[in-house]
């Protein structure tokens, strides 16, 4: 049964794959962007300005949807928006019970031992410490919320590349290849999160995905 989505960052690389898996699956996408020309017209596809950190404009947006999903992301520079985001779009949804919210977050909280966060372990690459801390902070937000969320974090290294459909999910713990890398492309992301929309198996709960 195809599902009306309100998808906020949609024209960012992890967002622009999450839009293309939606549309190529059938479902009707209304994409709040801050520039409505990065888009590209297609069949299903409904373009809107909306600002994700202004908790009114985002309530404004829900009614007619089902699902929210915020792929949004601002970038390692500036990471504060992340919380802000987060912030707003759970006292928007907190409004709307019946309409979930798929929130992708980061990889940094996942374990890489009991009770040893990505973020917090040896070598994890300084300059991501940052937007990874702002989206711990964020994932706080989220789960404590009364919002009817879903938290989805990538693997470590998330990246444009191939969709080929073969990838496992987890849930809090770091996943890794038989190698020690944890990677997956944003198109396999892409088709791990619209399976949630489609399938729901982690209300209130976080999954990761990976190879």
């Amino acid at each position: 049964m195809p599902h009306n989505i309100l998808l906020f960052g949609a024209s960012g690389m992890i967002g622009s794959r999450i839009l293309a898996e939606a549309l190529h699956r059938g479902h009707s996408v209304t994409a709040a962007v801050r520039d409505i020309s990065k888009l590209t017209p297609a069949v299903n596809l409904t373009a809107i300005t909306a600002n994700v950190l202004d908790p009114a404009a985002v309530a404004a947006a829900v009614p007619g949807h089902d699902v929210v999903i915020s792929a949004f992301g601002p970038g390692p520079e500036n990471p504060r928006p992340v919380v802000d985001a987060a912030q707003a779009l759970t006292t928007a949804l907190a409004q709307f019970p019946e309409v979930r919210l798929i929130a992708v977050g980061g990889a940094g909280t996942l374990e890489v031992a009991p009770g040893v966060r990505f973020v917090d372990a040896p070598g994890f690459v300084e300059e991501w410490k940052p937007i990874a801390l702002a989206h711990a902070d964020a994932w706080d937000i989220i789960r404590n919320s009364s919002a009817n969320w879903t938290y989805a974090a990538p693997s470590g290294y998330i990246h444009p590349g191939e969709r080929t459909g073969v990838f496992r999910l987890g849930t809090n713990e770091l996943l890794r290849t038989e190698k020690g890398d944890s990677e997956i492309t944003a198109e396999d992301f892409a088709i791990a999160l619209i399976d949630e929309v489609e399938h729901p198996k982690h209300v209130r709960a976080r999954f990761t995905a990976g190879y």
